[in-house]
């Protein structure tokens, strides 16, 4: 059911993009802020309860709504399954966004690329020159991929392999990553001690999907690169963990990625990742077909999966 619960939301992604997400993120948005209002005082047992209370009773909601749907016809478990899955995955989302800025720098509207680019990030992008554009979609495309496709499908496959229907752990994760990006920031530059459970979950939650989407990245780009970069250069990015899926993704395809970028007129230093050739065009569209690759080796798994299920 999981392989086909795949097919049937990437299908639907790819022929009818949910255009009312930006309307589902307003919502989680308000539902974030009632717990904020609430329980925030600073202190991380408060923020500990705030996230369990927020998350908990949803996947609650979905494992019973998994189960009963089931007991009423496979095919109306499957229908919902399809439907979580299709609301937690932004597949279009990223990829919209890359190839319209891959698009624009081929016609050599680079102004048109800026903005794109700075819708994307939610950051100014105007002072990027070309290869820099380009630099950085690819690395926003590498994260985006990850966090939007492979990683909701990680945990999706995971619930699914105990039998729990793998709705629950689609929605598990992204809401990890919502209440990360509201709660785990710095308060006036210092840790925010409400928020350190929402980093840590998240931390746990990512772990296996982190290394799961480089070693996919390994088995359908350029195998001994993406090893090398990943051991040796992971560690330099500000974020280790996200440095995992940047230097894999770089090795990969055989691009570099990282080094220093103009912002508010400085340069902001960052380590190079990857090996190879500078950033363009090309690899942007090489970075969508790594994903895309990606995907079908998850596919791949599951229908592996699917089959010693049946033979067993």
């Amino acid at each position: 059911m999981s392989l086909l619960t795949l097919i049937i939301t990437l299908l639907l992604e790819h022929f009818y993009p949910l255009s009312a997400r930006k309307y589902l993120s307003a919502w989680l948005t308000r539902y974030v802020q009632f717990f904020e209002l609430h329980f925030k005082a600073g202190q991380h047992k408060q923020g500990r309860i705030a996230w369990l209370l927020a998350v908990l009773p949803l996947l609650v909601i979905a494992l019973a709504l998994f189960w009963l749907l089931s007991r009423v016809h496979p095919i109306v478990a499957l229908a919902f399954n399809v439907l979580v899955l299709y609301l937690a995955m932004g597949f279009r989302q990223y990829s919209q966004y890359c190839t319209d800025i891959q698009q624009a720098l081929s016609e050599g509207d680079l102004d048109k690329a800026r903005g794109l680019l700075s819708q994307w990030r939610g950051v100014p992008s105007h002072e990027f020159n070309a290869e820099e554009v380009a630099r950085v979609s690819i690395e926003q495309a590498i994260i985006a991929s990850h966090r939007n496709v492979l990683g909701v499908i990680v945990w999706f496959a995971l619930f699914g392999m105990l039998g729990l229907g793998g709705a629950a752990g689609a929605l598990l994760y992204r809401l990890g990553h919502f209440f990360r990006a509201r709660w785990g920031g710095e308060n006036e530059g210092k840790p925010d001690a409400f928020g350190e459970f929402a980093r840590r979950a998240y931390y746990l939650l990512e772990w296996l999907p982190l290394r799961l989407s480089a070693m996919t990245f390994a088995i359908a780009g350029d195998l001994d690169n993406t090893i090398h970069c990943w051991r040796t250069q992971a560690a330099s990015w500000p974020d280790p963990e996200e440095g995992i899926l940047l230097a894999s993704g770089a090795g990969a395809l055989g691009v570099r990625l990282g080094m220093p970028i103009p912002q508010g007129g400085l340069h902001i230093d960052r380590p190079e990742l990857g090996v190879g050739n500078d950033a363009d065009i090309g690899f942007m569209q090489s970075a969508i077909g790594l994903v895309w690759r990606s995907v079908v080796c998850w596919m791949i798994v599951l229908l592996m999966l699917t089959l010693a299920k049946f033979l067993d």
